[in-house]
C-alpha cells in the first residue's frame, strides 16, 4: 500500500458555508500498519465516499452528534479489501469489493472508529462493518446506499407504517433521501406525489417511479395536491426539507394523516454553529392545524432510534439489503469528484445542485467528472 491522501475537519465553524472555505484540509495519509490495528479489523481502500448532508452540518457542529476536530469526513464509503485481520471471519477477503456501514464505522459511529472516515486513501473498520457490495452496485452506488434507504425505511415503515394504495406526499424527492423513500413508497404500494425546484430534478423523480411531481412555488401547494387527490388529501407527508414548505404540507393532507419530519434541509442553521449546543433559530410547527386535522407528527431520526431501541436495525438493515440484492433499488448520484476537488463537492451539495448522491473518489488525482449512475 503507497501513500494516500486525506480530507480533515481541523475546527469547527460557525456555518456550513464558513467550513467549506476554513475548515477543511487535504493533507498526506500514510497506510495504516496492521501491527497497529485489532485481530479483527479491515483496511479498505476507498475508492469512493458519499458527500452528503450531515458532513456540511457536522463540520459546524450544527449536527446532534458532535464530531470533535481534527476528524475526517465521509460517513459511508465503498472500496476494496487490502488486508483483514486473522480473527475477521471469512465473510470478506483482500481484493473484495465492499462497502462499510456507516453506524459502526466512521464520523458517525461511536467509538475507535469513528475516526476513520471515508474521504481519505484508506479507511479501517471492524469485520462487522465490511460487507460484499451487494446487487452489482457501483462504488458510488454502494457508498450511498445504507444511510439514504435505511432512513427511508425507518420513516415510511417503521414509523410511518405506509400501506399499499395510500398516497405520499416527498418533499425534497430529488435529494439523497428523497430519491430513496420516492423508491420505498413504490416497493410499498403508495402513490407518490413528489415536489422539488427544477423541471429537470423531477425529471429524475419521476423516473425514479414518482406518480406526479409537482415544482414548488408554481401555484399554491394545497391546490394541486388537492386536486390530485379529488379534494381528500394525502395519507403520509414525508418531509425532509422543514421550513414554509411544512406549513403548507398540513393545508394538503386528510384528517388522521401521518406527517413523518425527516429533515431540515431549508433550514440547516436552526442550531447554533461550532458545536454550540441549542437551537435558537428552530422551526414551529402551527398547533391549531395539527389538532384540528388529528394529525400524528412523527419525529423520524433513524441512527438515534436505534441508539434506544437497537431492535429497530436488523430489520430495516435485512430489507434494504434485500431489496440492493434483487435490484429493487438502486442508488442515484450525479455528481463525483476527485478527493482534491472536496470543496467543489461541498459546494455543489451545499447550492442544490446534487440531484441524489455525491461522492469523492480518492486515488490517483482527476480533473471532477459528473456521472450519471
Amino acid at each position: 500500500m503507497t501513500t494516500g491522501q486525506r480530507v480533515v475537519v481541523r475546527e469547527l465553524a460557525e456555518d456550513p458555508r464558513a467550513a467549506i472555505e476554513h475548515s477543511f484540509a487535504l493533507e498526506p495519509m500514510a497506510p495504516p500498519d496492521p501491527a497497529t490495528l485489532g485481530a479483527a479489523d479491515v483496511i479498505v481502500e476507498v475508492r469512493s465516499a458519499s458527500v452528503g448532508w450531515v458532513d456540511l452540518i457536522m463540520s459546524s457542529g450544527q449536527y446532534q452528534h458532535l464530531m470533535q476536530p481534527p476528524y475526517t469526513p465521509g460517513l459511508e464509503y465503498a472500496g476494496v479489501v487490502r488486508w483483514v485481520g486473522p480473527d475477521a471471519g471469512d465473510h470478506v477477503a483482500v481484493g473484495d469489493p465492499v462497502l462499510v456501514d456507516g453506524l459502526l464505522a466512521g464520523p458517525r459511529s461511536l467509538g475507535a472508529y469513528q475516526r476513520w472516515g471515508g474521504w481519505a486513501s484508506y479507511a479501517v473498520a471492524p469485520a462487522a462493518a465490511v460487507f460484499r457490495i451487494p446487487g452489482g452496485l457501483s462504488f458510488d452506488q454502494a457508498c450511498n446506499l445504507l444511510g439514504n434507504y435505511e432512513t427511508a425505511y425507518h420513516a415510511l415503515v417503521a414509523r410511518g407504517r405506509v400501506q399499499p394504495g395510500e398516497t405520499v406526499l416527498i418533499h425534497g424527492a430529488s435529494g439523497s433521501t428523497g430519491l430513496a423513500a420516492v423508491q420505498v413508497a413504490k416497493i410499498l404500494g403508495a402513490t407518490v406525489i413528489a415536489t422539488g425546484r427544477s423541471a429537470a430534478k423531477l425529471a429524475v423523480v419521476a423516473a425514479a417511479g414518482a406518480d406526479h411531481v409537482i415544482a414548488t412555488g408554481d401555484r399554491p401547494l394545497r391546490d394541486q395536491v388537492k386536486a390530485l387527490t379529488g379534494g381528500r388529501g394525502v395519507d403520509v407527508v414525508h418531509d425532509g426539507v422543514g421550513g414554509d414548505i411544512s406549513l403548507e404540507s398540513l393545508r394538503c393532507v386528510r384528517f388522521g394523516a401521518r406527517y413523518l419530519i425527516v429533515g431540515w434541509a431549508a433550514t440547516p442553521l436552526v442550531a447554533d454553529g461550532k458545536g454550540r449546543r441549542g437551537a435558537p433559530n428552530a422551526n414551529l410547527l402551527p398547533t391549531n392545524l395539527i389538532m384540528m386535522k388529528g394529525l400524528d407528527v412523527l419525529g423520524c431520526p433513524a441512527a438515534i432510534s436505534i441508539a434506544h431501541d437497537p431492535s429497530l436495525r436488523p430489520p430495516r438493515f435485512a430489507q434494504v439489503w434485500r431489496w440492493a440484492t434483487d435490484g429493487l433499488i438502486k442508488p442515484y448520484v450525479s455528481h463525483g469528484f476527485a478527493i482534491e476537488d472536496y470543496a467543489a463537492a461541498l459546494r455543489a451539495r451545499w447550492s442544490g445542485d446534487v440531484i441524489g448522491g455525491c461522492v469523492l473518489r480518492p486515488g490517483p488525482a482527476t480533473a471532477a467528472t459528473t456521472a450519471r449512475s
